[in-house]
This record gives structure tokens, C-alpha cells and sequence, in this order.
């Protein structure tokens, strides 16, 4: 079983930045999908980006339109940790931003929207003010 943690969350202003992180609290993953997500009370879950982690040179990465040029997804192989850059913050990005891991690769093939990971975080929270 393993454990996410999410780290980096906050409260800023409009067209404000932050770096969230994620990082195995005990096991290593080793060779999975990683994606990140957001959800705000009363909404469905949306996918936000994901990255493989198979060793494959270049990375599969995804981003969700509603993201692409402002977020980025990147990960330290070697510490096992991953990030998400959110830059030019809406206040339509507020939400409970979380990560996932999970070793079906398939989940990180481009255009792959699917939100059904096994492993979660417990979320870090994202607030953008006007």
C-alpha cells in the first residue's frame, strides 16, 4: 500500500504562482503514471496533468486544455518526487489539488483523461483571490 503526501499549497492572488509536491511517504513507486488533480466541493475530479515514469526518454506528459501554458508537470526521478507548477493563477484554479500514482502505464498515454488511479494524497488546497 502506498502513501502520497502533497505539499505547497497556499493562497495567492490572481496571476500568482505556486509549486506543489509530491512525494511516497514510505515505499518507493518506482515505475508508475503519476498524475495530478483538482476538485472543488459539489464538482467532479478533473485530471490536471500527468507524467510517466516507465524510464522512457522523452516523458509522457498530458495536460488538461483548461491548464495547458500555465501549469507544468515535472518530477526529481531520483528522489521519487513530483511536481506541479501552477503559474498565471485564476480564481478558477482554486480547488483541493491532489496527486496519484498508478503502475498501469495506459493511464499516461497521451490523451488519456481517465481519473481512476489507485493511489492518492490527501490533497493540498488551492485558493486564488481576485
Amino acid at each position: 500500500h502506498f502513501q502520497l503526501v502533497e505539499s505547497g499549497g497556499g493562497s495567492v492572488q490572481t496571476g500568482g504562482s505556486l509549486t506543489l509536491s509530491c512525494a511516497s511517504a514510505r515505499d518507493a513507486l518506482g515505475s508508475v503514471c503519476v498524475g495530478w488533480f483538482r476538485q472543488v466541493a459539489g464538482k467532479e475530479r478533473e485530471r490536471v496533468a500527468s507524467i510517466d515514469n516507465d524510464g522512457s526518454s522523452p516523458d509522457t506528459i498530458n495536460y488538461a486544455d483548461s491548464v495547458k501554458g500555465r501549469f507544468a508537470i515535472s518530477k526529481d526521478k531520483s528522489k521519487e518526487i513530483w511536481y506541479l507548477q501552477l503559474d498565471s493563477l485564476k480564481p478558477e484554479d482554486t480547488a483541493m489539488y491532489y496527486c496519484a500514482a498508478d503502475f498501469d502505464w495506459r493511464k499516461c498515454y497521451s490523451g488519456s483523461t481517465t481519473t481512476a488511479f489507485d493511489y492518492w494524497g490527501q490533497g493540498t488546497q488551492v485558493t486564488v483571490s481576485s
